[in-house]
């Protein structure tokens, strides 16, 4: 008896490991830290797009579409365009979900200069 019993919490622990993994994906709203700027993240044709929905202390405007079809290019990375509505620029860039709450975008200029941020799921 006590060998099943150890067997069904050994897959119980297997489940709560895998679980978040599991249920982790981009969608939903994100906040940028730092300006405050809250991004809602959905599938777009099987992309991944994200618009504008709160400006916090940023110029963005709200509806403003800042990734228009990312395609995803590996577990939990997405590759695309970035829209950074501070500069009007637009840059080659990578999204990485971090977790079930942490997306980095990392957006680069000619390849070489990249800067990114890691942002926080709004709960």
């Amino acid at each position: 008896m006590k060998h099943s019993s150890n067997l069904a919490l050994a897959a119980f622990a297997v489940v709560l490991i895998v679980s978040p993994a599991l249920a982790a994906e981009p969608f939903g709203k994100w906040v940028r830290p730092s300006n405050g700027a809250q991004v809602t993240f959905y599938d777009c044709d099987g992309k991944l797009c994200g618009k504008v929905t709160s400006k916090g202390n940023s110029s963005a405007k709200v509806g403003t579409v800042i990734v228009g079809g990312a395609v995803k290019s590996g577990a939990n990375e997405w590759k695309g365009d970035l829209l950074n509505p501070e500069d009007g620029k637009t840059y080659s860039g990578v999204i990485t979900l971090v977790g079930v709450d942490g997306l980095n975008l990392k957006g680069c200029a000619l390849g070489i200069f990249c800067e990114g941020e890691t942002w926080h799921r709004v709960k």
